[in-house]
């Protein structure tokens, strides 16, 4: 089977480039695979080609230039190629036309992230991204990059800052420490059902929290779990999340957890980041149950007092797909909650 992102590249080089070149030789531009699709996440199989997956590419140009060559593409090319139409509609438009994305660089991007990567982000625009937009920019192939552009827009995208890095880490570090007492709580109560919905919860916090321990950016739940398997965090703490999402008791699913949240703080050790002495849980009270120890304390002492009162980045606060799609919305949303 082809990947999306290889037939994008064989598209590229075998129609795509060529028509560029007889048009206007020496356009300056770049051809990747950007935006939405598993395909630029590498993850794209059979099931992938139901819908909005084909002939898909990103062309990055000057401003100028975007109207022309799209209209170009949709006059010059031929019907097909390679057995695929270059025709079609996707989910978010029923039009029927060429679907190589033109664009700026800075315009792409912006359309993925809500702002201009090209200018020095504040910290409260980092927090407004999510790992997907990101990766929308970041995870896919680039084929040329003649003028650039797009290869220092994706650099500049690599990971956090530092400081909000760690005040990320802490936030999410606080999010476990906020309900990981109540698997047990629940479950000592009869509520077995509550306390394996909250199990769930905690394993999602902990699969980003191993990506982000690593420096990865996390991508919408659909690949959370494969994202992150593929780290060293996440397939130190893998085993212990399957054993608490399967255990047939509250107690086995508080012990497992613990374990996990162990091999995540040990991995956040390794690492040179904060973290506290010994384990990562103790006995929460005097009940029998686990908590979380000091780690997100530990994690926030070493962060700016002006980033530290920030909010969280905006996804581990805000759970509404429609917020988190928008991108414009997102940052708005993470604006009006900095402190004034």
């Amino acid at each position: 089977m082809h990947t999306g992102t290889g037939l994008a590249r064989a598209y590229y080089d075998d129609v795509v480039r060529p028509l560029l070149d007889a048009w206007r030789p020496g356009l300056p531009h770049a051809a990747a695979r950007l935006g939405s699709g598993s395909d630029v996440l590498g993850l794209d199989d059979a099931t992938s080609r139901d819908h909005d997956w084909g002939l898909r590419l990103t062309l990055l140009v000057d401003a100028a230039d975007v109207a022309d060559v799209d209209a170009h593409l949709e006059a010059a090319l031929p019907a097909e190629h390679a057995g695929l139409p270059t025709r079609f509609a996707t989910t978010w438009d029923p039009v029927v036309r060429q679907r190589a994305e033109v664009a700026t660089p800075a315009g792409f991007a912006r359309s993925r992230l809500g702002l201009d990567p090209t200018t020095e982000l504040d910290a409260v625009g980092w927090l407004s991204l999510t790992g997907q937009s990101v990766l929308e920019v970041t995870a896919g192939p680039v084929f040329a990059d003649g003028p650039g552009e797009i290869t220092a827009i994706r650099e500049h995208l690599r990971w956090y800052p530092d400081d909000v890095w760690l005040h990320v880490l802490a936030a999410e570090w606080a999010r476990v420490g906020q309900e990981l007492p109540f698997v047990g709580r629940t479950g000592s109560r009869g509520d077995d059902l509550g306390s394996r919905v909250l199990a769930g919860r905690l394993a999602g916090s902990l699969m980003r929290l191993g990506m982000l321990v690593e420096r990865r950016w996390p991508p919408y739940p659909k690949w959370l779990g494969t994202m992150a398997a593929g780290t060293a965090a996440g397939a130190a703490a893998g085993p212990h999340l399957a054993a608490a999402l399967a255990a047939p008791s509250w107690q086995e699913r508080d012990a497992a957890l613990g374990r996990a949240c162990d091999a995540l703080h040990e991995r956040q050790r390794e690492l040179g980041l904060p973290a506290v002495d010994g384990p990562a849980t103790e006995v929460f009270y005097d009940r029998p149950f686990r908590g979380l120890r000091g780690i997100p304390e530990a994690l926030h002492a070493a962060v700016p007092a002006g980033v530290r009162r920030l909010p969280a980045a905006v996804e581990q606060w805000v759970d509404a797909v429609d917020v988190l799609m928008d991108p414009e919305r997102r940052v708005a949303v993470s604006r009006s909650a900095a402190p004034g």
